[in-house]
Protein backbone atom coordinates (compact mmCIF):
# COMPACT_ATOMS: atom_id res chain seq x y z
CA UNK A 1 0.00 0.00 0.00
CA UNK A 2 1.50 3.59 -1.45
CA UNK A 3 1.49 6.24 1.64
CA UNK A 4 0.57 9.85 0.46
CA UNK A 5 0.67 13.28 2.78
CA UNK A 6 -2.40 14.88 3.56
CA UNK A 7 -3.65 17.83 5.74
CA UNK A 8 -6.52 16.45 7.70
CA UNK A 9 -9.08 18.08 9.75
CA UNK A 10 -10.65 15.66 12.95
CA UNK A 11 -14.24 17.44 13.16
CA UNK A 12 -14.91 16.71 16.87
CA UNK A 13 -11.80 18.30 17.91
CA UNK A 14 -11.03 20.88 15.19
CA UNK A 15 -7.69 19.58 14.63
CA UNK A 16 -5.73 20.27 11.58
CA UNK A 17 -2.56 17.52 11.23
CA UNK A 18 -0.49 16.51 7.90
CA UNK A 19 -0.48 12.89 8.33
CA UNK A 20 0.50 9.65 6.05
CA UNK A 21 -2.64 7.96 4.51
CA UNK A 22 -3.12 5.51 1.66
CA UNK A 23 -3.29 6.98 -1.56
CA UNK A 24 -6.53 6.04 -2.78
CA UNK A 25 -7.02 4.18 -5.76
CA UNK A 26 -9.46 5.47 -8.34
CA UNK A 27 -12.81 3.18 -8.98
CA UNK A 28 -15.11 3.18 -11.99
CA UNK A 29 -15.36 6.57 -13.92
CA UNK A 30 -13.14 7.84 -11.67
CA UNK A 31 -9.52 9.16 -11.46
CA UNK A 32 -6.55 9.77 -9.47
CA UNK A 33 -5.03 13.37 -9.37
CA UNK A 34 -1.43 14.54 -8.67
CA UNK A 35 -2.18 17.62 -7.05
CA UNK A 36 0.02 20.51 -8.17
CA UNK A 37 -1.73 23.48 -6.54
CA UNK A 38 -4.81 23.99 -3.86
CA UNK A 39 -6.18 27.18 -2.86
CA UNK A 40 -6.80 28.07 0.87
CA UNK A 41 -10.25 29.61 1.22
CA UNK A 42 -12.07 31.20 4.20
CA UNK A 43 -14.46 28.14 4.34
CA UNK A 44 -11.34 26.18 5.22
CA UNK A 45 -10.97 28.51 8.04
CA UNK A 46 -14.63 28.58 9.14
CA UNK A 47 -13.99 24.52 9.29
CA UNK A 48 -11.39 24.07 11.25
CA UNK A 49 -12.67 27.30 13.65
CA UNK A 50 -15.81 25.19 14.23
CA UNK A 51 -18.26 27.88 12.43
CA UNK A 52 -19.02 25.96 9.79
CA UNK A 53 -19.44 21.90 10.16
CA UNK A 54 -19.37 18.97 7.31
CA UNK A 55 -23.17 18.24 6.41
CA UNK A 56 -22.81 14.88 4.65
CA UNK A 57 -19.31 13.88 6.30
CA UNK A 58 -19.02 9.87 6.93
CA UNK A 59 -16.20 10.29 8.82
CA UNK A 60 -14.82 12.00 11.80
CA UNK A 61 -11.70 13.35 9.75
CA UNK A 62 -11.76 14.86 6.48
CA UNK A 63 -8.94 16.19 3.78
CA UNK A 64 -9.61 19.58 3.37
CA UNK A 65 -9.46 21.46 -0.32
CA UNK A 66 -11.99 22.45 -2.82
CA UNK A 67 -9.84 24.25 -5.78
CA UNK A 68 -7.50 21.74 -6.87
CA UNK A 69 -5.40 21.76 -9.85
CA UNK A 70 -2.97 19.10 -11.01
CA UNK A 71 -2.11 16.19 -13.35
CA UNK A 72 -3.81 13.07 -14.12
CA UNK A 73 -2.02 10.24 -12.21
CA UNK A 74 -4.32 7.30 -12.48
CA UNK A 75 -7.08 6.15 -14.28
CA UNK A 76 -10.36 4.02 -13.05
CA UNK A 77 -12.47 1.80 -15.33
CA UNK A 78 -14.85 2.92 -17.20
CA UNK A 79 -12.93 6.10 -18.09
CA UNK A 80 -12.54 7.37 -21.39
CA UNK A 81 -11.53 10.68 -22.87
CA UNK A 82 -8.60 10.98 -20.75
CA UNK A 83 -5.41 10.48 -20.25
CA UNK A 84 -2.08 10.16 -17.39
CA UNK A 85 -0.73 13.72 -17.72
CA UNK A 86 -3.16 15.79 -18.78
CA UNK A 87 -3.66 18.76 -16.83
CA UNK A 88 -6.56 19.52 -15.12
CA UNK A 89 -9.11 21.66 -12.82
CA UNK A 90 -11.38 20.16 -10.48
CA UNK A 91 -15.24 21.43 -9.71
CA UNK A 92 -15.47 21.83 -5.93
CA UNK A 93 -18.04 19.71 -5.54
CA UNK A 94 -19.44 16.54 -7.10
CA UNK A 95 -23.55 15.42 -7.51
CA UNK A 96 -23.93 12.16 -5.47
CA UNK A 97 -27.25 10.59 -5.70
CA UNK A 98 -29.16 13.72 -6.26
CA UNK A 99 -27.21 15.06 -3.59
CA UNK A 100 -24.34 18.25 -3.75
CA UNK A 101 -21.61 17.92 -2.44
CA UNK A 102 -18.35 19.79 -1.63
CA UNK A 103 -15.04 18.56 -2.09
CA UNK A 104 -12.27 18.66 1.16
CA UNK A 105 -15.96 19.17 3.45
CA UNK A 106 -18.29 16.32 2.55
CA UNK A 107 -15.67 14.23 1.32
CA UNK A 108 -12.03 14.19 1.00
CA UNK A 109 -10.16 17.10 -0.98
CA UNK A 110 -6.90 18.43 -2.20
CA UNK A 111 -4.36 19.12 0.82
CA UNK A 112 -3.31 16.71 -0.19
CA UNK A 113 -0.49 14.76 -2.97
CA UNK A 114 -3.23 13.09 -4.68
CA UNK A 115 -7.08 13.41 -5.09
CA UNK A 116 -9.72 11.44 -6.37
CA UNK A 117 -12.43 12.97 -8.73
CA UNK A 118 -15.32 11.96 -10.87
CA UNK A 119 -14.69 12.59 -14.80
CA UNK A 120 -17.97 14.80 -14.29
CA UNK A 121 -15.61 17.16 -12.18
CA UNK A 122 -13.03 17.43 -14.52
CA UNK A 123 -12.24 20.32 -16.92
CA UNK A 124 -9.16 20.64 -19.42
CA UNK A 125 -6.70 22.83 -18.37
CA UNK A 126 -4.81 24.92 -21.44
CA UNK A 127 -0.85 24.59 -21.03
CA UNK A 128 -0.68 28.69 -20.67
CA UNK A 129 -2.63 29.04 -17.68
CA UNK A 130 -0.12 28.05 -14.68
CA UNK A 131 -1.65 25.54 -11.78
CA UNK A 132 -1.82 28.28 -9.08
CA UNK A 133 -4.08 30.46 -11.06
CA UNK A 134 -6.32 27.56 -12.34
CA UNK A 135 -6.86 26.39 -8.80
CA UNK A 136 -8.31 29.25 -7.44
CA UNK A 137 -10.74 29.35 -10.41
CA UNK A 138 -13.13 26.92 -8.93
CA UNK A 139 -14.94 28.76 -5.64
CA UNK A 140 -12.48 32.20 -5.54
CA UNK A 141 -13.89 33.05 -9.31
CA UNK A 142 -16.79 30.21 -10.44
CA UNK A 143 -18.53 31.44 -6.84
CA UNK A 144 -18.68 35.00 -7.59
CA UNK A 145 -19.28 34.46 -10.73
CA UNK A 146 -22.71 32.02 -10.15
CA UNK A 147 -23.27 35.08 -7.92
CA UNK A 148 -23.30 37.76 -10.70
CA UNK A 149 -24.47 36.14 -13.62
CA UNK A 150 -26.96 33.74 -12.18
CA UNK A 151 -28.60 34.52 -9.34
CA UNK A 152 -28.15 38.27 -9.57
CA UNK A 153 -28.29 38.53 -13.11
CA UNK A 154 -26.74 41.60 -12.94
CA UNK A 155 -27.02 43.19 -16.40
CA UNK A 156 -24.65 46.21 -18.14
CA UNK A 157 -24.87 49.96 -16.62
CA UNK A 158 -26.39 48.26 -13.64
CA UNK A 159 -25.13 49.84 -10.38
CA UNK A 160 -23.83 47.04 -8.05
CA UNK A 161 -22.08 47.22 -4.52
CA UNK A 162 -19.59 44.60 -3.09
CA UNK A 163 -19.38 44.15 0.73
CA UNK A 164 -16.27 41.93 1.61
CA UNK A 165 -13.36 42.31 -0.61
CA UNK A 166 -11.61 38.99 0.46
CA UNK A 167 -10.94 36.37 -1.63
CA UNK A 168 -14.33 36.19 -3.27
CA UNK A 169 -15.40 40.05 -3.24
CA UNK A 170 -11.97 41.03 -5.09
CA UNK A 171 -13.14 38.69 -7.80
CA UNK A 172 -16.25 39.73 -7.78
CA UNK A 173 -15.24 43.26 -8.66
CA UNK A 174 -13.24 42.00 -11.37
CA UNK A 175 -16.06 40.21 -13.26
CA UNK A 176 -18.50 43.12 -12.49
CA UNK A 177 -16.47 45.19 -14.41
CA UNK A 178 -15.87 42.31 -16.99
CA UNK A 179 -19.83 42.03 -17.46
CA UNK A 180 -20.39 45.81 -17.56
CA UNK A 181 -21.86 46.92 -14.23
CA UNK A 182 -21.24 50.70 -13.65
CA UNK A 183 -20.59 52.05 -11.06
CA UNK A 184 -19.71 49.25 -8.70
CA UNK A 185 -18.88 50.45 -5.17
CA UNK A 186 -16.54 48.55 -2.99
CA UNK A 187 -17.08 48.77 0.54
CA UNK A 188 -14.45 47.30 3.01
CA UNK A 189 -13.36 47.99 6.53
CA UNK A 190 -9.55 47.63 6.19
CA UNK A 191 -7.39 50.64 3.92
CA UNK A 192 -5.69 47.54 2.08
CA UNK A 193 -8.68 45.72 0.80
CA UNK A 194 -10.28 49.23 -0.21
CA UNK A 195 -6.47 49.72 -2.45
CA UNK A 196 -7.45 46.12 -3.91
CA UNK A 197 -11.06 46.94 -5.09
CA UNK A 198 -9.57 49.88 -6.65
CA UNK A 199 -6.72 47.90 -8.37
CA UNK A 200 -9.32 45.82 -9.68
CA UNK A 201 -11.92 47.83 -10.82
CA UNK A 202 -13.90 49.31 -8.32
CA UNK A 203 -15.25 53.04 -9.21
CA UNK A 204 -15.06 53.48 -5.60
CA UNK A 205 -14.46 52.60 -2.02
CA UNK A 206 -15.67 52.95 1.32
CA UNK A 207 -15.38 52.41 4.38
CA UNK A 208 -18.42 51.22 6.08
CA UNK A 209 -17.95 53.52 8.76
CA UNK A 210 -18.25 56.46 6.95
CA UNK A 211 -21.33 58.37 7.91
CA UNK A 212 -21.68 59.36 4.20
CA UNK A 213 -21.82 56.31 2.73
CA UNK A 214 -25.40 55.96 1.63
CA UNK A 215 -24.56 60.13 0.22
CA UNK A 216 -21.12 58.54 -1.55
CA UNK A 217 -23.27 55.66 -3.32
CA UNK A 218 -26.05 58.28 -4.17
CA UNK A 219 -23.19 60.81 -5.54
CA UNK A 220 -21.41 57.51 -7.78
CA UNK A 221 -24.54 57.06 -9.26
CA UNK A 222 -25.81 60.01 -10.46
CA UNK A 223 -28.29 60.00 -7.88
CA UNK A 224 -28.97 55.93 -8.10
CA UNK A 225 -29.09 53.66 -5.63
CA UNK A 226 -27.56 50.25 -5.96
CA UNK A 227 -29.84 47.60 -8.27
CA UNK A 228 -27.50 44.88 -6.32
CA UNK A 229 -25.38 44.78 -3.15
CA UNK A 230 -23.40 41.20 -2.50
CA UNK A 231 -22.33 40.43 1.08
CA UNK A 232 -19.19 38.23 0.68
CA UNK A 233 -18.62 39.14 4.39
CA UNK A 234 -21.50 37.15 5.63
CA UNK A 235 -21.88 39.51 8.32
CA UNK A 236 -25.18 40.99 9.87
CA UNK A 237 -24.13 44.40 10.06
CA UNK A 238 -23.54 44.38 6.46
CA UNK A 239 -26.94 43.34 5.17
CA UNK A 240 -28.65 45.73 7.34
CA UNK A 241 -26.06 48.49 5.48
CA UNK A 242 -26.84 47.27 2.44
CA UNK A 243 -30.56 47.18 2.41
CA UNK A 244 -30.45 50.88 3.32
CA UNK A 245 -28.73 51.73 -0.18
CA UNK A 246 -31.17 49.38 -2.08
CA UNK A 247 -33.32 50.88 -5.11
CA UNK A 248 -37.03 50.05 -5.46
CA UNK A 249 -36.98 46.19 -6.14
CA UNK A 250 -33.11 45.48 -5.45
CA UNK A 251 -31.53 42.53 -4.77
CA UNK A 252 -29.65 41.67 -2.10
CA UNK A 253 -27.25 38.45 -2.36
CA UNK A 254 -26.01 36.87 0.46
CA UNK A 255 -22.68 35.02 -0.65
CA UNK A 256 -20.67 34.98 2.72
CA UNK A 257 -21.39 31.98 4.67
CA UNK A 258 -22.48 32.35 8.31
CA UNK A 259 -24.49 30.63 10.72
CA UNK A 260 -25.92 33.73 12.51
CA UNK A 261 -29.56 34.82 12.26
CA UNK A 262 -30.70 36.19 9.18
CA UNK A 263 -33.43 39.69 9.84
CA UNK A 264 -34.68 42.93 8.49
CA UNK A 265 -34.92 45.58 10.55
CA UNK A 266 -37.53 47.43 9.16
CA UNK A 267 -40.16 44.85 7.56
CA UNK A 268 -43.04 47.58 6.30
CA UNK A 269 -39.89 49.22 4.46
CA UNK A 270 -38.78 45.83 2.71
CA UNK A 271 -42.17 45.10 0.93
CA UNK A 272 -42.62 48.62 0.50
CA UNK A 273 -39.70 48.95 -1.62
CA UNK A 274 -40.03 45.11 -3.12
CA UNK A 275 -36.87 44.63 -2.27
CA UNK A 276 -35.12 41.07 -2.28
CA UNK A 277 -33.49 38.73 -0.72
CA UNK A 278 -31.06 35.92 -2.40
CA UNK A 279 -28.63 32.94 -0.74
CA UNK A 280 -26.26 31.75 -3.46
CA UNK A 281 -23.83 28.93 -2.72
CA UNK A 282 -21.32 27.62 -5.35
CA UNK A 283 -21.82 27.87 -9.38
CA UNK A 284 -23.11 25.84 -12.01
CA UNK A 285 -21.01 23.02 -13.62
CA UNK A 286 -20.79 25.03 -16.57
CA UNK A 287 -18.60 28.15 -14.00
CA UNK A 288 -15.59 26.52 -14.36
CA UNK A 289 -14.85 25.83 -18.00
CA UNK A 290 -16.70 29.07 -18.78
CA UNK A 291 -13.56 31.14 -16.77
CA UNK A 292 -10.93 28.57 -17.89
CA UNK A 293 -11.83 30.05 -21.22
CA UNK A 294 -12.11 33.66 -20.91
CA UNK A 295 -8.81 32.99 -18.78
CA UNK A 296 -7.41 31.69 -21.97
CA UNK A 297 -8.81 34.13 -24.62
CA UNK A 298 -7.36 36.90 -22.39
CA UNK A 299 -10.55 38.68 -21.02
CA UNK A 300 -9.15 37.52 -17.17
CA UNK A 301 -6.12 37.38 -15.58
CA UNK A 302 -5.87 35.82 -11.98
CA UNK A 303 -2.30 36.68 -12.11
CA UNK A 304 -2.46 39.43 -9.23
CA UNK A 305 -4.62 36.81 -6.88
CA UNK A 306 -1.75 34.64 -5.97
CA UNK A 307 -0.22 36.26 -2.83
CA UNK A 308 1.79 33.44 -1.64
CA UNK A 309 2.16 29.62 -2.56
CA UNK A 310 3.34 27.88 0.73
CA UNK A 311 4.25 24.15 0.57
CA UNK A 312 1.63 22.01 1.85
CA UNK A 313 3.60 21.40 5.71
CA UNK A 314 2.77 24.83 5.79
CA UNK A 315 -1.15 24.30 5.78
CA UNK A 316 -1.58 25.55 9.52
CA UNK A 317 0.60 28.34 8.67
CA UNK A 318 -1.46 29.48 5.25
CA UNK A 319 -4.85 28.95 7.75
CA UNK A 320 -3.32 31.34 10.82
CA UNK A 321 -1.94 33.89 7.78
CA UNK A 322 -5.72 33.86 6.27
CA UNK A 323 -7.61 34.23 9.03
CA UNK A 324 -5.19 36.90 10.83
CA UNK A 325 -5.32 38.61 7.22
CA UNK A 326 -1.34 39.21 7.65
CA UNK A 327 0.21 40.46 4.44
CA UNK A 328 -3.60 41.09 3.18
CA UNK A 329 -4.10 38.09 1.07
CA UNK A 330 -6.19 37.18 -1.56
CA UNK A 331 -5.63 33.61 -2.32
CA UNK A 332 -2.64 31.49 -0.64
CA UNK A 333 -1.98 28.46 -2.17
CA UNK A 334 -0.48 24.84 -1.09
CA UNK A 335 2.04 23.03 -3.45
CA UNK A 336 2.53 19.28 -2.41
Amino acid sequence: MELMRAARLHIPSRTLTIEEVPRPVPGPRRVLVKVEAAGVCLSDVHLIDGTLTPTYLRQEAVTLGHEVAGTIAGLGRDVTGWAAGQRVVLQAGDIRDGVALTRGVDYDGGWAEYALASVDTLFNLPDAIPFEQAAIIPDAVSTPWGAITTTAAVRPAQAVGVWGIGGLGAHAVQLLRAVGAYPIIAVDPLPAARRRAVDFGADMALDPADPQLRDRVLAAGGGRALEVAFDFAGVAAVREQALTVLAPKGRLVLVGLTDKPLSVTDGALFSYLQHQILGHYGSAVDAVPQLVDLVEGGRLDFSRSITDVLPLSDAATAVHRLHTKEGDPIRLILRP
